[in-house]
């Protein structure tokens, strides 16, 4: 049942809680690609607007990349303390002590929830789209991370994701505040919709605590 006046703070985990730069430079290992080029190559995919960044593998003429997905995640190991951004773990812990309920929803394996956790990260809800059997930006994502909060009302909901693509615009369109965080590739990358702009911008989780409220202003 949704919490009478509860407002909820919503997060992604790529870029918003973890820091990628390991896992895809254990894609560029893996694939014998110098780490810099790789980095540049999938900067430039998502430059060109290409909402499936995987389609850096094509940068460089490898169309069976999945042939190579059960090495690179046996060798990255999965989300590790040194993976969560500094103020991850301050950023929860701040905006529950103003009162907010916190939900982590992303586009993830299954089991990522289950490192979040190992990790000490135990937010009211934690959905993984693998887990729910939706991804982003599909709008089934959001009305069912919806559902697992118990049904609040969207505009209760602050959405706090890197990607224009596939959190600001969707979430905005499912009636939750977006809130834009610019750090990781497509943070500093992508530009906002002038025609959809997100409730808020911050460029750090400390700055989306010191600023939260201004998503419902």
């Amino acid at each position: 049942m949704p919490v009478a006046g509860a407002r909820w703070v919503c997060l992604d985990v790529g870029e918003t809680l973890i820091d990628e730069t390991r896992v895809w430079s254990t894609w560029a290992d893996e694939l014998g690609i110098p780490r810099l080029t790789f980095m540049a190559a999938l900067g430039a995919v998502i430059g060109s607007g290409d909402a499936y960044h995987r389609g850096v593998f094509g940068v460089f003429g490898i169309e069976d990349w999945r042939m190579s997905e059960a090495a690179v995640l046996e060798r990255y190991g999965g989300f590790r303390e040194d993976d969560l951004y500094p103020d991850a773990r301050r950023a929860i812990a701040s905006v529950e002590a103003r009162g907010y309920r916190v939900a982590i929803a992303a586009n993830q394996p299954e089991v990522r929830a289950e490192e979040l956790r190992s990790l000490g990260i135990a937010p009211d809800v934690l959905a993984m789209s693998d887990a729910i059997g939706v991804a982003k930006p599909d709008p089934a994502f959001f009305a069912r991370v919806l559902e697992l909060m118990g049904g609040p009302d969207p505009a209760d909901v602050a959405y706090v994701g890197d990607r224009i693509d596939n959190d600001v615009l969707p979430a905005a369109a499912a009636g939750m505040r977006a809130v834009w965080l610019r750090r990781g590739p497509w943070g500093v990358i992508q530009l906002p919709d002038p025609d959809s702009p997100p409730a808020l911008t911050v460029r750090s989780l400390d700055e989306l605590v010191e600023r939260i409220d201004e998503a419902w202003h």
